[in-house]
């Protein structure tokens, strides 16, 4: 029941959150596009219900064809790749605005498990039937690992906080997750990407 329910309060949400920020998003793409060349959007393949892959979209925060040069598509602390523009919506995560597009289109949730890359940690194939339990739902902009430690910590533990959200979404834990995501957000807490997770940095590639 609650499904159809958070389906219902997504597409609610998300349009409301597209008519409200509209303006400050046109103003972040002439920004984007003023600051360096190529597209203001970049889209990005990830995993999504039952392993479907899909295109998550982001505003560009990096340079064209990053992903070729340096630490791949994998941003670390002071990264040159990184735009003027770049830096100041990876630090308020206003880069992460164009996924209400996605989560109107039924490919993602406003909280859920972060979407994994399609080869990052690893392809669909070497989840284990456990792990996979986190593709059960729909990813989300913001999930239960984000709020607990976000970047710093490891994959498996990644994973492991993502299949408990599974097994106990519910409108309250989703509203306690929107509210810890929210402080992160003002506090920047844990968005530095560390020596031991820098290859789980996937939330901030490009």
């Amino acid at each position: 029941m609650y499904k159809f329910v958070k389906r219902v309060m997504d597409i609610l949400l998300s349009l409301f959150g597209l008519i409200i920020t509209s303006p400050f998003l046109l103003i972040t793409a002439i920004a984007i596009k003023l600051d360096s060349r190529g597209p203001v959007i970049f889209a990005q393949e990830r995993l999504g219900v039952k392993g479907k892959v899909f295109k998550i979209y982001k505003f560009r925060s990096m340079t064209v064809g990053a992903e070729k040069t340096g630490s791949g598509v994998y941003s670390g602390k002071g990264d040159a790749r990184v735009t003027r523009v770049g830096r100041i919506i990876r630090a308020t995560s206003i880069d992460e605005l164009p996924q209400l597009v996605n989560i109107l289109k039924g490919e993602m949730s406003l909280i859920g498990p972060r979407p994994a890359l399609t080869y990052h940690p690893w392809t669909w194939d070497k989840y284990t039937d456990e792990q996979k339990r986190m593709f059960d739902v729909r990813p989300g902009v913001t999930g239960w690992a984000q709020v607990n430690g976000r970047k710093g910590v490891e994959w498996h533990k990644r994973i492991e906080l993502n299949v408990w959200y599974v097994d106990n979404m519910s409108f309250l834990l989703d509203l306690k997750i929107f509210f810890m995501t929210f402080f992160k957000v003002l506090t920047n807490a844990d968005n530095e990407n560390t020596g031991k997770t820098l290859n789980d940095s996937q939330d901030k590639a490009l």
